[in-house]
């Protein structure tokens, strides 16, 4: 007797018309299991042919089964299906069978009569296995059904349902995590916890389902999430700006840098922000105007507004040739870590990187101008740690009082 069923709410795609289902995300979503729970229940409410692919399975313990095998024994059904040692048959003449897919063309396209095709670890697919699988899946009414944790945006089941043209016509496309999961284990929020904390980059794709990031393009290794990051009493605060307006942002951040460790607690960040609005954008960090703020140099009148407008311990950054390198050198000698809040410099953390070589893949010594509005404004900040450590002498502004600067505003 079929028991209660319990599923994710993106479950509910599985009943809507479709010709493809694309369910792509990151680890502890319960995909897999979604999927076999919804064509057993399938199978067993009308007739249904279903052909279980991967891209290569050496033996039937390479496939699904075992896991449909489990569901059904948790659903119930044990009495209706009929589990032998390569198939399982089921009420209304309905059978699941599995196959690799990839040096098997021949024999996929033998296979008749199929309604459902569920594609398992999509992201292991060639070009090749798609274009011999979706023509083969021609019967009145077929579904195809992937289901992947993505690794490259250019594998070919990316490119197919999240490229440029997009998806095939009558295709749901759904991005999952373990957020979407409502009966996540502790046991794996513990894991996802430690690896978010111990490696983002890793956390991110394992976890977000985000694409693998180039490792050794990468700038900076030399940082973590710390979500219990508190600044200690009597903390000497270093802050950074860089400006910008309609594409790139405005932001300032705020650091301090206690041994080789660099800590980051606060950031502040807009689109398209009016100069007369900065202040207000700045004044989101906890006594940012109390601070030395060193900022983006380019924009003299911007430094000189702020100046007069609540912030007079604003300065612009000193730039001179090889600036930029030195400065990110500067920080990648500092173990660094950062509040969760500062959710846009641990994207640029994530992303920035060096350039490769677009014939060979080599990474260059050259990094790339994007992904790097608060990762400059940290530069900043840290400036004149760097130059004072080189032994470069710094100009220094009169530093008002507080009284006197709160006067002025």
């Amino acid at each position: 007797m079929l028991r209660s069923v319990d599923l994710p709410e993106y479950a509910s795609d599985l009943w809507e018309p479709f010709r493809h289902l694309a369910w792509k995300g990151g680890r502890g979503a319960a995909k897999s299991r979604t999927v076999a729970s919804g064509l057993v229940l399938l199978a067993s409410q009308s007739h249904e042919r279903i052909l279980c692919g991967r891209e290569v399975q050496r033996s039937i313990k390479d496939s699904v089964k075992r896991l449909l095998d489990d569901e059904i024994r948790r659903l119930g059904l044990e009495t209706v299906f009929e589990s032998t040692e390569t198939e399982i048959r089921g009420p209304n003449d309905s059978l699941f069978l599995f196959s690799g897919v990839k040096g098997n063309a021949n024999g996929i396209k033998s296979t008749e009569g199929i309604t459902i095709f569920w594609g398992e670890e999509a992201q292991t697919f060639s070009q090749a296995s798609i274009d011999t699988v979706v023509p083969t899946i021609r019967a009145p009414g077929s579904r195809l059904i992937w289901t992947w944790n993505p690794d490259l945006p250019t594998d070919p089941i990316d490119r197919m349902f999240c490229g440029e043209d997009g998806p095939p016509p009558r295709s749901i496309v759904r991005h999952v995590n373990y957020d979407a999961n409502p009966w996540f284990p502790e046991e794996l929020r513990a894991e996802m916890e430690y690896m978010r904390g111990r490696d983002y980059d890793k956390y991110l794709h394992v976890w977000e389902g985000q694409y693998r990031q180039n490792s050794e393009a990468r700038v900076f290794k030399n940082w973590k999430v710390n979500a219990d990051l508190a600044a200690p009493a009597g903390a000497v605060f270093r802050q950074g700006a860089d400006f910008g307006f309609s594409i790139d942002p405005s932001c300032l951040v705020r650091c301090w840098i206690d041994g080789h460790k660099l800590y980051v607690d606060h950031e502040a960040w807009g689109l398209g922000v009016e100069i007369d609005k900065l202040p207000e954008l700045f004044l989101s960090v906890p006594d940012s105007e109390k601070w030395w703020t060193t900022a983006d140099t380019s924009r003299p009148e911007t430094i000189s507004y702020l100046r007069r407008h609540g912030f007079p311990n604003i300065r612009a950054a000193v730039k001179g040739a090889r600036s930029v390198e030195e400065g990110v050198e500067f920080l990648k000698a500092f173990d660094i870590e950062v509040h969760p809040r500062c959710e846009h410099l641990i994207q640029e953390l994530t992303h920035y990187s060096y350039k490769t070589d677009p014939l060979t893949g080599d990474v260059l010594p050259v990094l790339e101008d994007k992904d790097n509005h608060l990762i400059d404004a940290l530069r900043y900040a840290c400036e004149g740690a760097r130059r004072a450590q080189a032994g470069v002498k710094t100009i220094k502004l009169a530093m008002p009082s507080t009284a006197s600067a709160f006067a002025k505003r």
